[in-house]
């Protein structure tokens, strides 16, 4: 059964504080329709309408104002304990170094080359689907740094002593059924996919949804979208039963499916690296910036194919391959 998450509450609250899901969006920094759907969402979890169209905007139900009275002290409460385990830590050199990011495949090469520059006495880690919530992470000082692909309306965010950079111009595979017809191709062009099902994550965790779509269309035809999941285990399953989806290019061929690269590469994912430039971190950005270097560039080979495309496109990767000719940074003092 589906559960509440802080970026739900966080979603409610800005709505009913803003007084419309558009003006809640930009503060989001999503999209309108992705606000909208993820509030349909939470109105299914919790078995009712939260917000009603007015004149004046979305006004919350009396379920909505009992959600919204809940989730500000939920969200109270998870502020106060990020500030006091912050505050109890015994000296500041043994502070946690707290990294938030989506599911990546080279999050635990990451860890590991955190671990063995940054001289903490603990290293934490806080995983969402959703790019805003872990930039929120950041810009309440909950995460040092975050690791997220780039979404629509991150530009528009008001973001103070934060600092953002691009890692790699990721391109994007696709994982198909390994007894389709194309897997055996060494790559596939899009248009060729028209006709299958596709398997995405929701709206409000979809950071290429607009892109992809635009894209599908200027090569004749429009994505039909069957399936909303958030789970890679179960997206790989329904490939296997013959849908189609998106694939981090790294990733590997499995039971059932195979990984592979789009022709011409039409679509690319900016990944990027949010830190934040007071705190534990603070003066560090290109230290942290190799880290993340090391860690994703070891990555790359897991895919030959991927490999092959990295050596060709090396205008995806410019910043990190300067990093990379860098010594590994020593730890800080």
């Amino acid at each position: 059964m589906a559960e509440l998450e802080l970026r739900h509450l966080r979603a409610i609250c800005a709505i009913a504080e803003e007084g419309s899901v558009s003006k809640a969006a930009s503060r989001l920094g999503v999209t309108q329709p992705a606000l909208t759907a993820q509030l349909r969402s939470i109105e299914r979890i919790l078995g009712g309408e939260l917000f009603r169209r007015s004149p004046n905007g979305s006004e919350p139900t009396e379920l909505g104002r009992s959600v919204v009275r809940s989730a500000k002290v939920v969200l109270q409460d998870m502020a106060a304990l990020m500030a006091s385990a912050r505050t109890d830590a015994p000296v500041p050199g043994e502070s946690p170094l707290v990294l938030a990011s989506s599911p990546m495949l080279f999050t635990s090469a990451l860890i590991a080359e955190l671990r063995a520059w940054f001289r903490s006495s603990e290293l934490r880690t806080e995983i969402d689907s959703s790019g805003p919530a872990l930039l929120d992470l950041v810009v309440a000082k909950q995460a040092d740094l975050a690791i997220f692909e780039r979404f629509e309306g991150l530009e528009q965010r008001s973001l103070a002593e934060v600092e953002i950079r691009t890692i790699v111009e990721e391109p994007q595979f696709v994982a198909l059924g390994e007894d389709h017809p194309l897997a055996a191709a060494a790559e596939i062009d899009l248009v060729e996919l028209a006709d299958m099902d596709w398997v995405v994550p929701p709206p409000d965790q979809d950071a290429m949804r607009l892109r992809f779509r635009e894209v599908c269309e200027s090569v004749g035809f429009t994505p039909r979208i069957t399936h909303h999941v958030t789970e890679a285990r179960t997206a790989m399953a329904l490939v296997a039963a013959g849908a189609v989806c998106l694939a981090q290019p790294a990733s590997l061929s499995g039971p059932g499916f195979v990984i592979r690269p789009l022709k011409d590469g039409p679509l690319r994912l900016p990944v990027v690296l949010v830190t934040r430039s007071d705190g534990l971190l603070a003066g560090r950005r290109h230290e942290v910036f190799a880290c993340v270097a090391h860690a994703y560039r070891s990555i790359v080979d897991r895919n030959p194919t991927y490999a092959k495309w990295w050596v060709e496109h090396p205008e995806a990767h410019a910043d990190l391959d300067t990093a990379l000719a860098l010594p590994r940074p020593s730890r800080p003092k």
